[in-house]
């Protein structure tokens, strides 16, 4: 798993050595989910890397009734992670990312019961490493999830490594 987070750092150092102007101007999550994407792709050889992607093989991406995780979509179901990294035709999830600036003071309680849900193994459409990211303008925050919870040794371990690549918050 280290190997896989190490990954997202080297991209991020990318990310935030490349796309300063999206922070100056005050650009939009989707703008940095985008862009960052673009980074993770450089990471990840073999692997299919895409935002907002609803599949898992031919089947859209929908979690169980009941759950407890809104959607944007008019069947309430369908879910949409910020950022995959996978193997379409397999399917083979390994990360499922979602991403927050900073600014956004909306509570972040949707986008951790995203990730609660995408890595649950217990679930058809397991993601094996699930990412909350929230990005400062010359920090990120990170969560690790794995199993359906928060890794607290990863997540410290994730934050650790930001900060040795100058990402990290005190």
């Amino acid at each position: 798993m280290q190997t896989e987070l190490n990954k997202v750092v080297a991209a991020l150092a990318e990310f935030y050595a490349r796309e300063s102007f999206l922070f100056e101007h005050d650009l939009g999550e989707r703008a940095l989910t985008h862009r960052l994407a673009v980074y993770l792709e450089t990471q990840f050889s073999g692997w299919q890397v895409d935002c907002d992607y609803d599949r898992l093989g031919e089947r859209t991406l929908r979690l169980p009734r009941g759950s407890i995780v809104s959607t944007d979509d008019h069947l309430a179901k369908s879910i949409y992670p910020d950022i995959v990294v996978h193997q379409r035709e397999i399917p083979n999830n390994l990360l499922a990312i979602e991403v927050r600036k900073a600014s956004n003071h909306q509570p972040p309680e949707h986008d951790r019961h995203k990730l609660q849900a995408l890595t649950d193994p217990h679930l058809w459409f397991a993601y094996w490493i699930g990412i909350f990211l929230v990005l400062g303008k010359n920090s990120v925050v990170p969560d690790v999830y794995v199993g359906g919870v928060i890794d607290a040794p990863m997540a410290a371990w994730l934050a650790e490594r930001l900060r040795d690549a100058g990402l990290g918050v005190g």
